[in-house]
């Protein structure tokens, strides 16, 4: 990727709903009609759906999503007005996760705190397909009533990985577990947790809604880190360890969820990725730095299937590899992002003022 630009572009958008999505369709309008029209094509490389059912799902997802936030599909009614595109082109992009459990992203992330001497930290590597480097963005949100947020994301998503002005900074991966076709998407209730100012609230956030996938969400909280192994029934909470540590990949932890690992194939070495990323958090001996998870995430253990991913020769996701690399740090506000593998690309600082 060393053609690639060192920052991505970013954006910026204020006012009601409806105001700060024809602001983002009026800036991004090249960059959302391309990835609307290429979204379908990239996920058909893994698994294989219709145009006709894609946006079955998508038209359905849309009652859904209606009912858990009317402001969230105000603002897609916003951007698709100003860029050009349908409501319905929109929703497709939020539902991509719901054609399979395992057609979003393999990530590694881990958070850490160690009281008030080295403040919490949350950090992940975003793997999949780097043909979506393009379309992605650093996008401050600041709301009218709500909290101000800033997110690395596609364009045209309602939320992605990040952190608000509260100091909820969250990270993904994806948890291969049972999913339904329909519902309120993931991105949706990511973005309640945004709305968010404490732990509890942000638990309520997803618990709300009905959910059509299961996802993990790696949060760092006023209240500490937290992580949400969310299936389509229930939210099962992770707190830190003993040393202040927290960390996830691709498959289940929670005692209670655990057995779901044997009905699904492992998802891009996740039980290697979570061994590695333990023992280097073990190993460091004193209070995580931004620096520090900067090289965690550089990790070659295992090179190219390793924590920082490489293309490999895996027959369904050897062409993913580490797309973005990101560390939240939310008390100084920043988001510290690679573009592209950290092994060799470096970490530039986004700040929500």
């Amino acid at each position: 990727m060393s053609e690639v630009p060192i920052r991505f572009p970013e954006i910026e958008v204020n006012g009601s709903p409806r105001e700060m999505g024809r602001q983002l369709g009026e800036a991004a309008r090249e960059k959302i009609c391309e990835f609307v029209s290429r979204a379908l094509e990239r996920v058909n490389l893994t698994i294989s759906i219709t145009r006709d059912r894609a946006y079955q799902i998508a038209r359905d997802s849309l009652v859904h999503a209606n009912s858990y936030s009317v402001a969230m599909v105000d603002e897609l009614k916003g951007m698709a007005e100003s860029a050009g595109v349908s409501l319905e082109d929109l929703m497709l992009l939020q539902v991509r996760n719901q054609f399979t459990v395992e057609s979003d992203a393999g990530c590694t992330s881990f958070a850490a705190t160690q009281g008030v001497v080295s403040p919490s930290l949350v950090a992940q590597n975003w793997d999949n397909d780097p043909a979506l480097d393009p379309y992605t963005v650093v996008l401050t949100r600041r709301p009218k009533g709500k909290p101000a947020l800033i997110n690395v994301t596609q364009v045209g998503l309602i939320a992605y990985i990040g952190l608000n002005e509260h100091g909820i900074g969250a990270c993904l991966n994806t948890l291969p577990a049972p999913s339904r076709p329909a519902g309120v998407p993931h991105y949706f209730t990511l973005r309640g947790i945004f709305e968010s100012s404490t732990l509890d609230d942000a638990i309520h956030a997803v618990r709300r809604a009905e959910r059509a996938v299961p996802a993990n969400i790696l949060l760092t909280t006023p209240q500490g880190p937290a992580d949400l192994e969310v299936t389509i029934d229930e939210v099962y909470v992770l707190r830190e360890d003993q040393r202040g540590h927290l960390t996830h990949t691709n498959h289940c932890v929670h005692d209670e969820l655990v057995a779901i690992n044997e009905q699904f194939d492992e998802l891009i070495e996740s039980g290697p990725r979570k061994t590695r990323i333990d023992q280097q958090l073990l190993a460091l001996q004193r209070p995580l730095t931004v620096e520090d998870a900067q090289k965690l995430l550089a990790d070659h253990e295992g090179f190219p299937r390793s924590i920082c991913r490489h293309p490999n020769d895996h027959p369904q996701h050897g062409f993913w590899e580490t797309v973005l690399s990101v560390v939240i740090a939310p008390e100084s506000r920043t988001m510290h992002i690679a573009r592209g593998t950290p092994c060799c690309r470096p970490f530039e600082t986004y700040r929500l003022d």
